[in-house]
């Protein structure tokens, strides 16, 4: 079937996490026969930096790497839904979009119909943004896909929605998997961006304490860190690597001997049950992974065996300590989460739901057209 969405950016990952899931949903839908149609904005934010900082270089690498994937960039005020919808039966709208953007998409569906119309939120502006999350008019939406339960539930609670799904991310297994052995070229690895304060001092505390206390040679990669930051990482003995793009993320996986997850706060203390799409890909590169507390309060995973959970930066100096000293105990953790990723999490379990999802809003007689 034809299957539309539309997203902040699928081409940048720049500060834009949610690039990674979507390519990886879009890859899965296009090898399984569906036609998927991608757009972005033509002045997507994520986009721009990601050109202002490096040129046009890393466009090129993306459809190299992803040479199933293309989008069309658009600008809202020409946009002609009735054209560039018709013969589509499911479009998915990122809730990193203009409201603008959703209100019109919703009239159209109104109008014209013919499609499943679904809205995917991936971020924790639910809670820490509400006035603008309750701006976007859903009203003629068939309902939202929301990356966990607590953010389910809110959707529902606040009336924004009257049908949500719990739609995690997961890991992208034709790009994210375990890399041949190469020479180690440190210990350990931090890939993720600065987090405009909403994890400075569980970076101080998780990160980057524990390498200076242990002496080991660490680097970070991200974006949007401030001089502040970068000094400090220089401080504790660790390398800033700045952007690094997610497609490249085995590779240095590959080349360290752990890695750390340490979550935003929103996450740990309003919205647990969510680990982000970083514990996904991690896992399924089969690096051994020890994360910062946060609760697995939708079982997702095996803490303790998928991966080590530090309840405070000691912990965590004394859990990364462990990990470098003990091989066995590195190569059991990693293939326990490994194991759990291909057992559970991957986008193609994920794409199943969400056929399962369409399925369950569309008449028979529907389903069938849309999948001649």
């Amino acid at each position: 079937m034809q299957i539309a969405l539309f997203c902040h950016s699928l081409v940048s990952d720049w500060n834009h996490g949610n690039a990674h899931f979507l390519r990886g949903i879009c890859s899965d839908l296009i090898r399984r026969g569906h036609k998927v149609k991608v757009y972005e904005p033509h002045d997507a934010w994520s986009r721009r930096n990601l050109i202002a900082e490096y040129g046009e270089g890393p466009i090129r690498n993306f459809k190299s790497s992803y040479p199933l994937l293309e989008s069309k960039l658009y600008d809202l005020s020409c946009f002609d839904f009735s054209r560039e919808l018709e013969g589509t039966s499911l479009v998915l709208v990122h809730e990193w979009n203009d409201h603008e953007l959703v209100r019109r998409i919703g009239r159209h569906r109104e109008l014209e119909g013919g499609y499943r119309l679904l809205f995917h939120d991936t971020h924790h502006r639910s809670v820490t943004a509400p006035e603008s999350m309750a701006a976007y008019d859903l009203s003629n939406f068939d309902g939202v896909l929301t990356f966990g339960s607590a953010i389910r539930d809110l959707y529902v609670a606040k009336g924004w929605t009257a049908r949500a799904w719990t739609w995690h991310e997961a890991a992208d297994v034709t790009v994210f998997h375990p890399r041949v052995e190469t020479a180690k070229e440190g210990d350990l690895v931090w890939i993720g961006n600065w987090g405009d304060d909403e994890r400075t001092a569980e970076l101080q505390e998780y990160l980057l304490e524990p390498v200076k206390r242990l002496g080991i040679n660490g680097r970070a990669y991200g974006v949007r860190y401030p001089a502040q930051a970068r000094d400090a990482l220089e401080e504790h003995g660790i390398q800033y690597g700045g952007w690094l793009a997610n497609f490249e993320v085995p590779a240095v996986f590959a080349a360290f001997r752990v890695t750390v997850h340490i979550p935003r706060r929103p996450y740990v203390i309003a919205l647990p049950g969510i680990p982000t799409i970083r514990v996904f890909e991690a896992l399924a590169c089969g690096i051994p992974l020890i994360c910062s507390q946060w609760e697995d309060s939708e079982n997702l995973f095996r803490p303790g065996e998928d991966f080590l959970v530090a309840r405070n930066g000691h912990e965590m100096s004394r859990l990364i300590k462990a990990v470098l000293a003990d091989q066995e105990m590195a190569r059991g953790i990693a293939a326990s989460g490994l194991q759990t990723i291909l057992l559970r999490h991957t986008c193609a379990h994920r794409v199943d739901q969400l056929l399962d999802i369409y399925s369950s809003l569309t008449p028979a007689a529907e389903k069938e057209k849309a999948l001649k």
